[in-house]
């Protein structure tokens, strides 16, 4: 039986990031897969991120007011009913009480992609929130008919994830390979503060891979930056499988963003910087898991403290170990499934 569709509100942007957008393009993927179709409604977007969600046949609507006010929250509805959608997903940080409110007043089921709990009262039928520190206390204030998805269970992971679930990964005595992956666009260029703290890192045969998003505006000056350092870095914009990347890696240096759940699904040992304030309880919260190790924020952190954190990570294979084996157990690659499971009971 054809699920029909859901439509999915969501941005992207050089000052946003493309993480809202990703993730929701991993719920429409599992959409997809159990027959059903999607469609996004974007206010802002970038470039990369269209091609990515025309190349998965996912339609793409060009909305006219910025997210979250009221005209805003009627050209979604409207947009909603004329595509018959079963489901209307939101997911960024201007989606406020009222504009949830309205969308279920118009009688559309709503489903909330929140990291925040801040919203201050939540009328959707159901909220998501993937984080390790989801929990009911957050979401208080709520409606009596909403229900919580809380936790990596439901982390939502793209098939070229999903579909390396039986890769195993060798953990090498020292690790000498480097993934950094700051966000589709890394606009205060955290980036350039990695790279220069592998200049500090004395192992030899050190490599690095450099994930540049295609919302990065610093990209011509990282190649500049990796051209120079001690180390062999290369910048890589728009690979075919950054799963791939993860699983060459012997170890990351990542945003505390949603990448977060992709290396603890490939098992991929990771030092997370918090870029944003809302990044810094899911960093936070991995530290005490064991599963990452917390580096500090962007704005603090100094080169000299990365470049430690880089080469003692990579010096000590019991402590990759350990964390490979936890982040594997803690994020079991079925999130995408689980919500649209929930979705279908509803």
């Amino acid at each position: 039986m054809s699920l029909g569709s859901i439509l999915i509100r969501a941005d992207a942007s050089v000052a946003m990031g493309t993480g809202h957008a990703l993730r929701c393009l991993a719920l429409s993927q599992a959409w997809q897969d159990a027959g059903g179709s999607a469609a996004f409604a974007m206010t802002e977007s970038l470039p990369s991120i269209r091609e990515r969600l025309r190349a998965e046949g996912i339609q793409i609507v060009q909305l006219n007011h910025a997210a979250g006010c009221a005209e805003d929250a009627r050209e979604t509805v409207e947009l909603a009913a004329s595509n018959h959608a079963e489901w209307l997903v939101l997911d960024g940080y201007g989606f406020s009480a009222e504009y949830q409110r309205r969308v279920k007043d118009a009688g559309v089921r709503l489903l909330v992609v929140d990291d925040t709990g801040d919203v201050g009262r939540y009328f959707a039928d159901l909220v998501l929130n993937q984080n390790v520190h989801g929990n009911e206390v957050m979401y208080a204030k709520r409606e009596s008919y909403t229900r919580l998805l809380l936790g990596p269970r439901y982390a939502l992971l793209r098939r070229e994830f999903t579909s390396l679930r039986e890769r195993g990964r060798e953990i090498t005595p020292i690790g000498c390979k480097v993934l950094i992956t700051m966000g589709g666009s890394d606009p205060a260029n955290v980036t350039s503060k990695v790279i220069s703290a592998l200049g500090l890192v004395d192992i030899e045969g050190l490599q690095a891979r450099v994930l540049v998003g295609g919302g990065n505006p610093h990209r011509d000056s990282l190649r500049e930056l990796a051209a120079g350092g001690g180390a062999e870095i290369r910048i890589v914009s728009n690979p075919q499988s950054v799963a791939e990347l993860m699983l060459w890696a012997d170890a990351a240096v990542s945003a505390a963003g949603s990448t977060c759940w992709e290396v603890c699904f490939l098992g991929l040992p990771a030092i997370l910087i918090d870029v944003a304030e809302n990044q810094r309880p899911i960093a936070e919260g991995l530290a005490r898991l064991a599963v990452s190790i917390h580096a500090g924020s962007a704005d603090s952190i100094s080169v000299e403290k990365m470049a430690a954190e880089i080469e003692r990570l990579l010096l000590s294979a019991e402590c990759r170990h350990a964390m490979s084996r936890s982040g594997r157990e803690l994020v079991d690659g079925d999130g995408p499934r689980r919500v649209v499971g929930e979705l279908q009971r509803a």
